[in-house]
Protein backbone atom coordinates (compact mmCIF):
# COMPACT_ATOMS: atom_id res chain seq x y z
CA UNK A 1 0.00 0.00 0.00
CA UNK A 2 1.57 3.26 -1.14
CA UNK A 3 0.64 6.45 1.42
CA UNK A 4 0.05 9.65 -0.40
CA UNK A 5 2.17 12.88 -0.42
CA UNK A 6 -1.11 14.67 1.20
CA UNK A 7 -1.17 12.29 4.21
CA UNK A 8 2.68 13.13 5.03
CA UNK A 9 1.49 16.69 5.15
CA UNK A 10 -1.28 16.03 7.52
CA UNK A 11 0.68 14.16 9.70
CA UNK A 12 3.41 16.90 9.83
CA UNK A 13 1.13 19.45 10.64
CA UNK A 14 -0.23 17.40 13.25
CA UNK A 15 2.89 17.13 15.13
CA UNK A 16 3.83 20.69 14.74
CA UNK A 17 0.83 21.41 15.82
CA UNK A 18 1.17 19.07 19.50
CA UNK A 19 4.53 19.99 19.64
CA UNK A 20 3.23 23.80 19.67
CA UNK A 21 0.66 23.67 21.77
CA UNK A 22 2.58 22.22 24.41
CA UNK A 23 5.61 24.69 24.32
CA UNK A 24 6.21 27.17 27.12
CA UNK A 25 7.49 30.42 25.97
CA UNK A 26 10.77 31.92 26.69
CA UNK A 27 9.67 34.65 29.22
CA UNK A 28 7.67 31.76 31.42
CA UNK A 29 10.65 29.05 31.19
CA UNK A 30 12.78 32.16 32.21
CA UNK A 31 9.88 32.82 35.30
CA UNK A 32 9.82 29.41 36.36
CA UNK A 33 13.70 29.29 36.21
CA UNK A 34 13.75 32.48 38.43
CA UNK A 35 10.82 30.93 40.77
CA UNK A 36 12.89 27.91 41.00
CA UNK A 37 14.60 28.06 44.92
CA UNK A 38 13.42 28.78 48.62
CA UNK A 39 11.21 31.01 49.73
CA UNK A 40 8.75 32.63 52.42
CA UNK A 41 5.57 33.82 52.27
CA UNK A 42 6.92 37.32 54.10
CA UNK A 43 2.87 38.52 54.06
CA UNK A 44 -0.60 37.68 53.06
CA UNK A 45 -3.16 40.47 52.59
CA UNK A 46 -6.64 40.95 52.08
CA UNK A 47 -7.77 43.85 49.60
CA UNK A 48 -10.96 45.35 48.62
CA UNK A 49 -12.59 43.56 51.24
CA UNK A 50 -13.15 44.78 55.11
CA UNK A 51 -13.82 42.64 58.19
CA UNK A 52 -12.70 39.74 56.92
CA UNK A 53 -10.93 38.17 60.24
CA UNK A 54 -10.46 34.44 58.93
CA UNK A 55 -10.07 32.73 55.87
CA UNK A 56 -9.68 29.46 55.09
CA UNK A 57 -6.75 29.22 51.69
CA UNK A 58 -5.40 26.45 49.82
CA UNK A 59 -8.24 24.11 51.25
CA UNK A 60 -5.24 23.72 53.60
CA UNK A 61 -5.67 26.43 56.95
CA UNK A 62 -6.23 29.67 57.91
CA UNK A 63 -4.62 32.29 55.32
CA UNK A 64 -2.77 33.85 58.97
CA UNK A 65 -1.14 30.25 59.50
CA UNK A 66 0.45 30.55 55.71
CA UNK A 67 2.61 33.49 56.91
CA UNK A 68 5.90 32.49 57.19
CA UNK A 69 5.16 29.38 55.51
CA UNK A 70 8.73 27.68 53.38
CA UNK A 71 7.63 26.68 49.93
CA UNK A 72 10.56 25.29 48.06
CA UNK A 73 10.29 25.00 44.42
CA UNK A 74 12.06 22.86 42.25
CA UNK A 75 11.53 23.90 38.20
CA UNK A 76 13.51 20.68 36.38
CA UNK A 77 10.75 18.44 37.36
CA UNK A 78 8.03 21.12 38.30
CA UNK A 79 7.63 19.66 42.04
CA UNK A 80 8.13 21.17 44.98
CA UNK A 81 6.45 21.91 48.80
CA UNK A 82 5.36 24.26 51.27
CA UNK A 83 5.26 23.94 55.16
CA UNK A 84 3.20 25.31 57.75
CA UNK A 85 4.98 26.01 61.02
CA UNK A 86 3.29 26.97 64.49
CA UNK A 87 4.54 30.04 64.88
CA UNK A 88 1.99 30.60 68.02
CA UNK A 89 -0.94 31.14 66.20
CA UNK A 90 -2.50 27.84 66.61
CA UNK A 91 -1.79 26.61 63.46
CA UNK A 92 -1.26 22.80 62.78
CA UNK A 93 2.07 21.96 61.55
CA UNK A 94 2.24 20.66 57.98
CA UNK A 95 4.14 19.74 54.74
CA UNK A 96 2.55 19.62 51.50
CA UNK A 97 3.79 18.60 48.37
CA UNK A 98 2.82 20.27 44.89
CA UNK A 99 2.91 20.11 41.41
CA UNK A 100 3.74 23.88 39.59
CA UNK A 101 4.11 25.28 36.37
CA UNK A 102 3.33 29.01 34.60
CA UNK A 103 0.11 28.96 32.57
CA UNK A 104 -0.01 31.26 30.04
CA UNK A 105 -3.45 32.47 29.32
CA UNK A 106 -3.99 34.67 25.98
CA UNK A 107 -4.12 38.54 26.25
CA UNK A 108 -3.46 38.01 30.11
CA UNK A 109 -0.69 38.24 32.77
CA UNK A 110 0.89 34.68 33.32
CA UNK A 111 -0.35 33.06 36.55
CA UNK A 112 1.72 30.63 39.07
CA UNK A 113 -0.40 27.35 39.00
CA UNK A 114 -0.20 24.33 41.25
CA UNK A 115 -1.78 21.85 42.65
CA UNK A 116 -1.81 20.09 45.87
CA UNK A 117 -0.21 16.52 46.34
CA UNK A 118 -0.77 13.72 48.96
CA UNK A 119 2.43 11.69 50.50
CA UNK A 120 1.95 9.65 47.32
CA UNK A 121 2.78 12.37 45.20
CA UNK A 122 -1.20 12.27 43.94
CA UNK A 123 -3.23 15.25 43.34
CA UNK A 124 -5.45 15.69 45.95
CA UNK A 125 -8.61 18.09 46.06
CA UNK A 126 -10.38 15.82 42.96
CA UNK A 127 -7.69 17.00 40.59
CA UNK A 128 -8.74 20.94 41.19
CA UNK A 129 -5.62 23.29 41.90
CA UNK A 130 -4.67 26.98 41.99
CA UNK A 131 -3.92 29.91 40.24
CA UNK A 132 -3.06 32.98 41.04
CA UNK A 133 -1.68 36.11 38.85
CA UNK A 134 1.88 37.23 39.19
CA UNK A 135 2.47 40.55 39.88
CA UNK A 136 5.79 40.86 40.31
CA UNK A 137 8.62 39.17 40.05
CA UNK A 138 12.16 38.91 40.33
CA UNK A 139 15.42 37.45 41.89
CA UNK A 140 14.63 37.66 45.33
CA UNK A 141 11.11 38.54 45.39
CA UNK A 142 7.89 37.28 43.92
CA UNK A 143 4.05 38.68 44.49
CA UNK A 144 0.84 36.66 43.58
CA UNK A 145 -2.59 37.98 43.38
CA UNK A 146 -5.58 35.62 44.15
CA UNK A 147 -8.94 36.81 43.49
CA UNK A 148 -11.69 36.34 46.14
CA UNK A 149 -15.53 36.99 46.80
CA UNK A 150 -16.92 37.55 50.56
CA UNK A 151 -20.35 37.88 51.43
CA UNK A 152 -20.33 38.94 47.94
CA UNK A 153 -17.86 41.49 47.61
CA UNK A 154 -15.16 40.56 44.99
CA UNK A 155 -11.58 41.35 46.58
CA UNK A 156 -7.93 39.75 46.13
CA UNK A 157 -4.91 38.07 48.62
CA UNK A 158 -1.60 39.28 47.44
CA UNK A 159 1.08 37.00 48.42
CA UNK A 160 4.24 38.16 48.90
CA UNK A 161 7.33 35.76 48.79
CA UNK A 162 11.20 36.56 49.46
CA UNK A 163 13.66 34.39 48.46
CA UNK A 164 15.44 32.84 51.04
Amino acid sequence: MKLKPAFYSLITALTILVFSSCSVSNEARSMKKNINGNWILETATVEGITGVSKTRVFNEADLTCFIGSEWNFISNNSMGSYTIVDNNKNCTPVKRFIRWSIYEPKDAAKEFQFKRLDDNKNAMDNGDGYRLTVIEHGDNSLKLRSEITFNGTAGAIIYKFVKK
